[in-house]
């Protein structure tokens, strides 16, 4: 499905700031259609001037939908909806006095123009499925002020607000968590049922009607430490959009406020706001347990991390007190190994996640390899492709085995004459593959991987089979090729 900006690319020509403001709308047009019961679509103007085209679509989760198919990218042409007309070339909300029959349901349509600095830019067309005729509770008739005096918002100019900071956590509150509207001093003059019981679970007793939202919540405040920015009488008199979150012993409460004609900009007075609240206690403690994890994870993690280096550190005292050559290249290559598994480990304790960046792994391995070479000669290790992010159970036998091909290279395809290794990574298709070539001496003659008696290229195979892998050890012109392949999963 198209997005606002692809159609606004494709089919109009209104600008970067039209798109921004249109774009800010659509992220909060699921309180409208929720407040109204009704469906939206928004209708942008063609840029051939033969009618509209559909950018956005929204369905209330508080009613029947009357759109059950996608509108979006669906073009109309004038005169097809004269309400949209209407409502595109006077800057005004046109409705009609009876309601259209859609597939033998009746539907009352309006067009709500889209004003930006004076001009329309675009028109929202709602539809509210009127499924039975009743009469209205408390509630719905709250909703339907509060969607009306957004919808005299909207074709004013005042809504989006800019002003109101987009939301950091989950768990944004939506008008059927709970509602509670406050006059223009402030004053509870409606809470829904769920708004009602949040404020029970923060510690309310009594009603919040007739009370200032302010001060109560203030009062239930009180005993927390933590401060907010501005003081709750300020943030909750409903004079400015804000999103905070609200905190007691029992319980944590997710709060936005909408101000309903800010500033007095229509009928020269304010219509005082809406407050949406959800109680988020839950979600925190399940946020607030997988930070402690994550943490416990890292620090694991890190403790592994300097259990190996104590680990190699023992091995490099121990093969200084070696004489026998043989010996102390051994313990050297255990060293490395020992380290090549640290390396992970070092970068899983970085991050938050169980994910490990290949492409850093194999930087510091090449530094710490070319680095132990054993060569008079300087090693360059030229690194290319990219291998991006894997798992730690693909991480730790990649980077062993990448260890072992490296120093192969290094000391017996070299032979300790310094010189050229070629590092190279791919992934396609759910698998890496990592190449280590070099131009050194080649590989002996007869030479069989399943049957070499070298530990390294051993250590390699057995690595790389157990996860399902493969590894190839070819001869080329000059030097050897080693390419090793895993899965990812």
């Amino acid at each position: 499905m198209p997005s606002v900006a692809d159609v606004l690319q494709s089919e109009t020509s209104l600008d970067a700031d039209d798109l921004a403001w249109l774009t800010a709308l659509v992220g909060q047009w699921q309180l409208l259609a929720d407040l109204s019961f009704a469906g939206l679509v928004l209708w942008l103007p063609r840029s051939d001037g033969q009618g509209y085209v559909a950018a956005a679509q929204m369905r209330p989760t508080t009613a029947p939908t009357s759109y059950a198919d996608d509108m979006v990218g669906r073009r109309m042409t004038t005169g097809r909806r004269p309400l949209v007309d209407a409502a595109y070339e006077t800057g005004r909300i046109r409705r009609d006095s009876d309601p259209e029959w859609w597939d033998a349901i009746p539907v009352r349509v309006e067009a709500i123009p889209v004003v930006r600095r004076g001009g329309v830019i675009a028109v929202t067309g709602r539809t509210t499925t009127l499924v039975a005729a009743r009469t209205p509770s408390r509630l719905e008739l709250v909703y339907l002020e509060a969607a009306g005096l957004l919808a005299r918002m909207i074709a004013e100019g005042t809504f989006p607000q800019g002003d109101e900071p987009a939301p950091t956590r989950r768990g944004a509150p939506r008008v059927g968590d709970g509602l509670v509207r406050l006059d223009s001093d402030g004053f509870v003059t409606f809470a829904s049922p769920n708004a009602m019981s949040a404020y029970r679970r923060l510690g309310l007793v009594g009603d919040l009607v007739g009370t200032k939202l302010g001060s109560t919540t203030r009062a239930l405040h009180a005993e927390q430490r933590q401060a907010l920015d501005e003081g709750l009488d300020a943030v909750l008199s409903g004079r400015r959009a804000r999103q905070v979150e609200l905190e007691s012993a029992t319980a944590v409460l997710a709060v936005r406020v909408i101000p309903l004609d800010p500033g007095g900009a229509l009928d020269g007075g304010t219509d005082g706001a809406i407050v949406l609240v959800r109680d988020v206690t839950e979600l925190r403690l399940r946020e607030q347990a997988l930070i402690t994890k994550d943490a416990t994870i890292r620090e694991i993690h890190h403790r592994v991390k300097n259990n190996l280096q104590t680990v190699a550190s023992l091995l490099r005292l121990q093969a200084r007190r070696v004489s026998d050559p043989a010996a102390r290249t051994a313990l050297d290559e255990s060293v490395r190994r020992v380290g090549s598994i640290a390396v992970v480990h070092e970068m899983l304790a970085e991050t938050t996640d169980e994910d490990v960046d290949v492409d850093d792994v194999l930087l510091r391995l090449s530094g710490m390899v070319g680095d132990v070479a054993g060569s008079d000669q300087p090693v360059t290790i030229e690194r290319s492709g990219s291998a991006g992010r894997v798992g730690a159970g693909v991480a730790t036998p990649v980077a062993m085995a990448v260890t072992e091909l490296l120093q192969n290279a290094i000391q017996h395809g070299l032979c300790g004459r310094g010189g050229i290794v070629r590092l190279d990574a791919q992934r396609t298709a759910g698998r890496l593959t990592i190449t280590v070539d070099d131009a050194g001496a080649g590989l002996p003659a007869g030479f069989d991987l399943d049957r070499t008696d070298s530990l390294g290229l051993r250590i390699v195979a057995t690595m790389v089979r157990e996860r399902g892998g493969e590894v190839e050890v070819s001869a080329r012109h000059p030097g050897t090729r080693a390419r090793i392949s895993v899965p990812l999963v």
